[in-house]
């Protein structure tokens, strides 16, 4: 394989001196994104509940409506049975405005044939399978199926890329590489200086430097990690090793994916107060835990993990058990910095330009891990995919640069950071200079403006329902006590409102009315759905605290 290298950069740019071209990296650098938010915004924001405030606790439990759908199929190993039977339930209770009365008719045929425990669910692989399958449903058969229309969609848990996307700089990397035609053949890890500004920026993160390229390896997104890595762990594991360990909540295309390869065990973590107990999750661990799966901040509930905690369980943990975090929502919160527990053998770091960056679609993204597993790991990512896609190492590489210098409160960079690129990209000090200001002032509204919108969306809903206020990411969890069944929530809301919102049974969620609401998205949208769901749902609030009187 051919790789890309500064020789064939250097090669290509006297190439193009000679025939008299002007070829260099920001030279048609586009006027930075203008962001900004609304005053009304801004005033409900003010009015939003701080996370170390908020008393109450979001428990992602398994109660009686969960263990009653077990209870009621005749094969509870089987997920597809027990994704019908919830679903039929559902329908059940929609009454007229049940779309399948096929699945409402079964449900009501159904019985109860065994008694079903919580720790029971827990374990189940059926279970995960069940939630993935539902997840599935819910995308492809009712939202974007019979149900797709001119809704208000706060379920998409992304932020809104037209309105905050990619900053100037990073647009302009991808023009520059396409027009080299840069997209050969690469490291399966990924190109080294890509991977060298990687390991400086996430040192710069840390409570000391412990990283270098020999740390990193580029990737495919964070889902794709997610499963490649646990292929590459659990692989010729004995089956007779001790379950792998989900904490719950979680995304459920992360957690099948373990469980795939792995008996499996879900913890529920509690959110209280915007952090995530890892308690039961240390409790859990045992000597032959081959694997643990934890999101550093919580979908759907934006708390995060205590660091102390995290550095407890690391150290608690086998040196064989493998501890994957997930930190792609730790996001949109206080700067802190993380714990040189992170960078211990047995954990395995996982990033994405997913959220942070806007960029689901690129699936790009990092692992940050021990040296000899990274070099373990080139084998693997040469069979499995061969390699990440080369046209996005510039990008990678400005943005790790550009985020380390505003983590490092770098104003203007100077003849030294202009010496970490390579020649061959015919920076100056002014376009390297002019790129940088666009890119901060992209960067520090985007996150103003993402933290206001965030905090005035929980402030709407607290009218309507029980909101879990977030310390990071673009999430928020809402309880409504209309309802103690998620899926029901949303089917129901959508019908009445126009509003979608994402069940949180699809996070792990079994039991309760919760469900999470995406605030990245334009304030005119946010304002409206905040309004359709208050209107719809309080005269019945207020009727039911009359009729207490």
């Amino acid at each position: 394989m051919e790789l890309l290298s500064a020789t064939r950069f250097s090669t290509w740019l006297e190439c193009s001196r000679e025939n008299g071209k002007t070829m260099a990296l920001f030279d048609s650098l586009s006027e930075p994104r203008t962001i900004s938010v609304p005053e009304e915004a801004r005033v409900m924001a003010a009015r939003a509940l701080p996370p170390e405030q908020d008393e109450n606790t979001f428990v992602p439990y398994v109660g009686e409506r969960t263990l009653d759908v077990f209870a009621r199929a005749v094969n509870p190993a089987d997920p597809f049975e027990l994704r019908d039977l919830f679903l039929g339930r559902v329908e059940h209770e929609l009454g007229k405005a049940s779309l399948r009365p096929e699945l409402a008719q079964a449900w009501r045929r159904s019985r109860r044939r065994r008694e079903v425990t919580a720790d029971e669910v827990y374990h189940s692989r059926s279970a995960v399978r069940f939630v993935k399958e539902l997840f599935n449903f819910y995308f492809r058969d009712d939202l974007y199926g019979a149900l797709a229309g001119d809704h208000l969609l706060l379920s998409s848990g992304s932020v809104d890329e037209q309105e905050w996307g990619l900053p100037a700089a990073l647009k302009d990397c991808l023009r520059y590489a396409l027009d080299r035609d840069w997209y050969g053949y690469s490291d399966s890890r990924g190109r080294v200086p890509a991977r060298e500004a990687i390991a400086a920026y996430e040192n710069a993160m840390m409570e000391r430097s412990v990283y270098t390229e020999a740390n990193v390896a580029i990737t495919l997104g964070g889902t794709f990690t997610v499963s490649n890595i646990a292929d590459y762990v659990l692989t010729g594991r004995s089956r007779a090793a001790g379950p792998a360990l989900c904490g719950i909540p979680n995304y459920p295309p992360l957690v099948e994916a373990v469980a795939r390869r792995s008996a499996t065990r879900m913890v529920p973590l509690a959110s209280t107060a915007g952090q995530v107990s890892l308690r039961p999750l240390i409790d859990a661990l045992r000597p032959d835990t081959p694997l643990v799966l934890l999101q550093t901040a919580i979908n759907p509930t934006g708390a995060v993990v205590d660091e102390a905690e995290l550095a407890e369980l690391i150290r608690t943990a086998s040196p064989d058990t493998m501890i994957l975090l997930d930190e792609c929502h730790e996001w949109l919160g206080p700067e802190r910095r993380r714990s040189a527990q992170r960078a211990a053998p047995n954990v395995i770091r996982i990033s994405s330009l997913s959220k942070n960056w806007s960029a689901p679609g690129l699936k790009t993204g990092w692992i940050m891990a021990d040296q000899a597993f990274v070099a373990d790991y080139y084998e693997h990512a040469s069979t499995m995919f061969g390699g990440p896609q080369s046209f996005f190492y510039t990008a990678v590489e400005v943005l790790a640069r550009m985020e380390r210098w505003m983590v490092t409160g770098l104003t203007v960079p100077g003849p030294a950071e202009l010496a970490e690129f390579e020649p061959s990209y015919g920076l100056t000090t002014d376009s390297l200079r002019r790129a940088y200001a666009g890119y901060v002032h992209e960067r520090r509204s985007r996150h103003e403006a993402l933290t206001v919108l965030r905090g005035a969306t929980c402030a709407g809903f607290a009218e309507a329902g029980t909101v879990t206020a977030p310390a990071y990411s673009i999430n928020a969890a809402v309880t409504f006590p209309d309802w103690d069944d998620s899926y029901l929530a949303f089917r129901s809301l959508l019908d009445r409102t126009g509003v979608s919102t994402y069940p949180a049974i699809l996070n792990f969620c079994f039991d309760g009315g919760a469900v999470r609401l995406t605030t990245a998205r334009p304030w005119t949208d946010l304002r409206e759905a905040g309004d359709r769901v208050t209107s719809a749902l309080r005269p019945r609030q207020l009727q039911a605290t009359s009729s207490h009187r």
